[in-house]
């Protein structure tokens, strides 16, 4: 079991809900990932992020806005950081909503987003 936070078992076994997370990383289809990683119904990519929020540039947001979400979630670890505005600017640009939270939040808001058929991406750092 990852971390401290594991969601029920009743997620499609296919599908990328984040299953759990915490500070040994964030569990997605049984695996643990304990580095920063892109993920979204369709797509999920381990390579993806700095290690920690504070080095989040406008290419990292770039790769999240391939997927031409409607929002994007960004979890910046164990505490909520906000970048400067620059690094976002392309999606407000482009009328995408970004949002900022903690990763334990980002997971939790990712999830929902996904039931209600959001087309929604998600950057996840780690705790």
């Amino acid at each position: 079991m990852v971390g401290t936070m594991k969601f029920t078992e009743t997620e499609d076994a296919g599908s990328n809900r984040v299953q759990g997370y915490g500070p040994e990383g964030t569990r997605i289809r049984d695996h643990a990932y304990t580095h920063a990683l892109l993920v979204s119904a369709e797509r999920l990519d381990p390579d993806w992020g700095p290690a920690r929020a504070e080095e989040l540039t406008s290419e990292h947001i770039a790769a999240l806005l391939e997927d031409h979400p409607q929002v994007i979630i960004i979890g910046t670890g164990a505490r909520q950081v906000f970048p400067a505005a620059a690094v976002y600017r392309e999606a407000i640009a482009r009328g995408v909503g970004i949002e900022f939270m903690d990763t334990g939040a980002a997971c939790r808001t990712f999830n929902i987003l996904l039931d209600e058929d959001r087309r929604v991406v998600a950057g996840l750092l780690p705790y």
